[in-house]
């Protein structure tokens, strides 16, 4: 280690034993888990989580250049750490929400402001309805809403994107029957004007509405086209301008699904390896967590291991049966995105357990998924999604 050397000196931990944080960087594992960074009077200053402890934690005191003023900033008041060992790399990802919100460490907030979700908000009362961005989608009663979004910006960029792109972007928003500076500049086709421009921009916001909901990407086409042809022209300002916005709007997108997801308050069985010899089944429910066991297994026999999972997967899920999906809120996003993230890497092999299948004494169904799911697990194949 060669910079912030000033940073790694002999601190006071419990009982007034002094001791090298140098030396606690050194001793550290490379196993998956939390760590937890220290101020010089004990305080949780940063939370974070880490595949591999030792790697992640030392990242922080080796001089590179792509560390922000932020994390320098940080790394000048660590004093000393902490680690919470965990089993899987899903298992740390999942403890590190808990604890940044149940903590709340500064740096945490500096480098992500937990409270900062955002709202997409088109009016359906008024004639020419608005699109908007809030923070507070309740004032917003009976309007088509979408997110939370974790991203001010990312929203801010893809509203201007949609806006800019299909000319909708008025600088007279009360829209008093008077042309505005940016139809002059062709950013707005003149519905602040009213007549066949007003009807035109009521039909462009029905498309919006149906971009945001997943159902016609028509508007996002026709921004490839516009980036095409700035690049063609060689506008590559303007091409690399129109790239962002659809970059954005596909975040969102993404987002949606991340929400519709956990809505779906849908039973999962997660498999993950933690050696050659031992592996981790989780059971969630939803964003919940119901169950997690370690597991040994001794290939190629599998019956036993299979029933095994068969009977914890119908134990667990069957005292969840008929339980209404609840509505995610603000405070589940980050939860509901680490899941389907981790769901859509291949850092794991699921199944998605269908309530009919707990119904039954004997689930056949649920042994045919179990079976597949295993068998996919040994042979180390990519992650797949199994709804029989």
């Amino acid at each position: 280690m060669q910079a912030y050397t000033k940073t790694i000196n002999k601190i006071l931990i419990d009982g007034g034993v002094t001791i090298d944080l140098s030396e606690k960087l050194k001793s550290l594992p490379l196993t998956p888990g939390v760590y937890l960074m220290k101020d010089g009077l004990g305080h949780i200053i940063y939370v974070g989580k880490a595949k591999q402890l030792k790697r992640r934690v030392k990242s922080y005191f080796q001089n590179s250049k792509s560390h922000s003023p932020k994390v320098k900033q940080l790394v000048r008041h660590i004093k000393d750490l902490d680690i919470i060992h965990t089993d899987t790399e899903f298992e740390a990802f999942m403890l590190e929400c808990k604890l940044i919100k149940e903590i709340k460490p500064m740096y945490n907030r500096k480098m992500k402001n937990p409270q900062a979700y955002t709202y997409i908000v088109i009016g359906t009362d008024d004639k020419m309805p608005s699109l908007d961005i809030t923070y507070d989608p309740a004032v917003h009663k009976g309007n088509h809403i979408w997110g939370p979004y974790t991203s001010r910006s990312t929203v801010e960029r893809a509203v201007q994107g949609i806006k800019e792109s299909s000319k909708i972007l008025c600088s007279n928003p009360s829209f008093k029957n008077s042309l505005c500076l940016n139809h002059s500049l062709g950013l707005c086709i003149g519905m602040c004007a009213g007549g066949d421009a007003a009807v035109q921009y009521n039909t462009i916001i029905d498309k919006v509405i149906a971009l945001l909901n997943g159902t016609d990407s028509s508007l996002l086409v026709e921004m490839e086209q516009q980036m095409t042809e700035a690049a063609e022209q060689f506008d590559f300002e303007t091409a690399a301008k129109y790239r962002d916005y659809i970059g954005a709007i596909s975040f969102l997108n993404h987002k949606e699904k991340v929400i519709e997801f956990a809505a779906e308050n849908q039973n999962i069985a997660i498999l993950e390896a933690m050696d050659e010899q031992t592996l981790k089944l989780i059971l969630l429910k939803g964003n919940r967590i119901l169950a997690h066991t370690k597991l040994e297994y001794d290939q190629p026999d599998i019956t036993h291991l299979q029933a095994v999972i068969t009977s914890a997967i119908v134990d667990t899920f069957r005292g969840e049966l008929n339980q209404a999906p609840a509505a995610i809120t603000r405070h589940e996003i980050d939860e509901a995105q680490i899941i389907y993230s981790y769901l859509k890497s291949s850092s794991c092999s699921y199944i998605i357990v269908q309530e009919n299948w707990l119904a039954a004494e004997s689930p056949p169904r649920l042994d045919i998924a179990v079976d597949e799911l295993l068998r996919i697990f040994l042979n180390a194949a990519p992650a797949h999604l199994y709804n029989f």
